[in-house]
């Protein structure tokens, strides 16, 4: 029995032995691959053999706070990432400067064009009356009356006329008393209204008044294909005088705005700029649509600049021009535009540092603008000026122009040859101003094409307007193939379709094309790409196939009007 339970106990003391050597071999090669083993926040040195003295010991919170206090991290270890931080505040900071650039850019743009309906127009229709008047007198009869730049001038100036004569029964002070007499919440829904109507009726109205200009000048051989000029023209006059009461409207609200006394509504008006900011800082934005949204930025806020000149002449009348009173409205006037800059700096701010785009795409914006009225005065232009702004930005002068010009003979009275000198040396000025404004605008233009590269458009034909669906159409007929054909094909003819016979001629005749620059690097829409991997993936077109691929949209192809939720089509 002896021998038993010493050879048991030599047992168990040779197994406790071999955990020992295990113990030992393992905190040895931890220690040769970390140095001291760490465990917790201490060191073990001895093993297990210390055990729990020495855990308890390590264990304290001054330990821990030390640690906290102590520790390090390096930022260069994740060096992309924190230099693009900085360059993403860099751009926020850049911001306001290039868009203030961009938005006097265009508020010159639009008081170019502001001013035109009340300078040049006038005597372009003049001089394009006396020559319908004077050429079939002279014997003339192989050549044009009226070139087609002098039918669309009569044109607009026959819509002032006729527009003007129906403002005259337009009652303003009605209006203001009708309009005060609600309340403050029925006010500010009815402009949130008026704001909408004004964006659906500078969408609808240009393209009213350019299917009026084509239909009148549309040459005469080719067939008719519409209702004729007298209905078109109404439309363009009903269009005009609606569009002009309904900014009445909102230069009325604005005014009741300024007139309370507790200024009430003009907060609430106020209030609305920053529910922009709202509906727009988190979508998401393409370049493209930027562009949009910076034009219709500077739209409103030329158009936002004559409603508070308007409202300003209404008070003056009231208070018989007394300056005092002048100075009065100058802290509201100061605290509208205020809002108006804050809400167009911070929108575009986090707009462009959401989408991740650069500071300089407003500068070829500037470029894009630039090049529209550069190619206004080139001798194959397709358009007049005031015309492509409208195109590009939805600001229509016509309406108004027509309210601003109601509201100056109402409140201005005209007695006497003085004052009729006195209108004389203003129309004068006004003439000087528009003339400096455009030699001023066309110099500052050609340096931004120059800069942009964007000489070489210059002398290209005008782009083939056409729309996705017909290019998806279009793309789709050139590659189907009838069963006939395949027969042919089958036989050994090479016989094909007109369409597909020679693809790089009808590729050239659908669209010019144009020479490449580092500005129109962002100029195309991405969905247009999509689009042609879809179809070339359907139809198996590789190589030859993709020249019947249509030119992908750039900037100086889209107008205000090809925006529609916030999505370039």
């Amino acid at each position: 029995m002896a021998e038993a339970l010493s050879t048991g106990l030599g047992e168990e003391k040779e197994k406790e032995d071999r955990e020992r050597e295990k113990k030992a071999a393992t905190a040895g090669k931890s220690k040769e691959k970390d140095g001291v083993t760490e465990t917790l926040g201490f060191n073990d040195k001895n093993g297990a053999s210390r055990g729990k003295k020495s855990n308890l010991s390590d264990l304290s919170l001054v330990r821990f706070i030390t640690t906290e206090l102590t520790r390090g991290y390096f930022l260069e270890h994740n060096e992309a990432k924190y230099t693009e931080r900085r360059e993403r505040v860099y751009t926020c900071l850049r911001i306001p400067k290039e868009l203030e650039k961009l938005m006097t850019f265009g508020f010159f743009l639009c008081l170019d064009a502001f001013l035109y309906v009340f300078t040049l127009l006038p005597l372009r229709v003049i001089l394009a009356l006396l020559r319908l008047f004077t050429v079939p007198c002279c014997g003339l009869s192989g050549s044009r009356l009226l070139q087609p730049a002098q039918v669309c001038d009569v044109l607009k100036g026959f819509i002032m006329v006729l527009c003007y004569s129906m403002m005259s029964y337009v009652d303003y002070a009605m209006m203001y008393h009708l309009i005060r007499g609600q309340s403050v919440i029925k006010l500010y829904i009815i402009y949130n209204m008026l704001e909408v109507a004004d964006r659906l009726f500078s969408s609808f109205g240009q393209d009213i008044l350019d299917a009026l200009y084509w239909t009148a000048t549309e040459p005469k051989e080719k067939k008719r294909a519409h209702i004729g000029v007298i209905p078109h023209f109404l439309m363009a006059v009903l269009y005009v005088f609606l569009h002009a009461i309904l900014i009445m409207v909102q230069a009325t609200t604005l005014n009741v705005a300024f007139n309370s006394h507790n200024k009430s509504l003009l907060t609430i008006m106020m209030s609305n700029n920053f529910v922009e900011i709202k509906g727009s800082v988190f979508k998401k934005f393409e370049k493209n649509n930027l562009f949009q949204m910076s034009n219709s930025d500077i739209k409103e806020r030329f158009t936002n600049y004559i409603l508070l000149l308007i409202v300003c002449l209404r008070n003056m009348e009231q208070f018989s021009w007394n300056a005092d009173h002048l100075w009065v409205l100058f802290p509201d006037v100061v605290m509208v535009i205020a809002s108006e800059v804050a809400v167009d700096v911070v929108k575009h701010a986090f707009i462009t540092k959401f989408n991740d785009i650069s500071a300089d795409v407003y500068g070829e914006y500037r470029a894009s603008l630039a090049f529209d009225l550069v190619s206004s005065r080139q001798k194959n232009a397709y358009t007049d000026y005031s015309d492509s702004v409208s195109r590009r930005m939805g600001f229509i002068p016509l309406p108004l122009a027509l309210l601003l010009i109601r509201v100056v003979t109402s409140s201005v009275k005209i007695q006497g040859s003085l004052s009729f000198m006195c209108v004389l040396l203003f129309y004068l000025g006004m003439i000087t101003l528009k003339v400096l404004n455009s030699i001023v605008l066309l110099g500052t233009s050609c340096v931004f094409v120059k800069e942009a590269n964007m000489e070489e458009k210059l002398f290209d034909p005008p782009p083939v307007a056409s729309s996705r669906a017909n290019s998806r159409a279009h793309r789709t007929k050139h590659v189907h193939v009838s069963p006939q054909q395949e027969s042919t094909a089958d036989k050994g003819e090479t016989s094909l379709p007109s369409d597909i016979s020679q693809p790089t001629n009808t590729a050239e005749n659908a669209a010019p094309s144009f020479p490449k620059s580092d500005s129109d690097t962002f100029l195309t829409t991405p969905d247009e790409e999509d689009d042609d991997k879809i179809i070339n993936a359907d139809t198996g077109l590789e190589g030859g196939g993709l020249a019947h691929r249509p030119p992908k949209k750039d900037l100086l192809e889209i107008d205000r009007f090809t925006i529609c939720g916030n999505r370039i089509d």
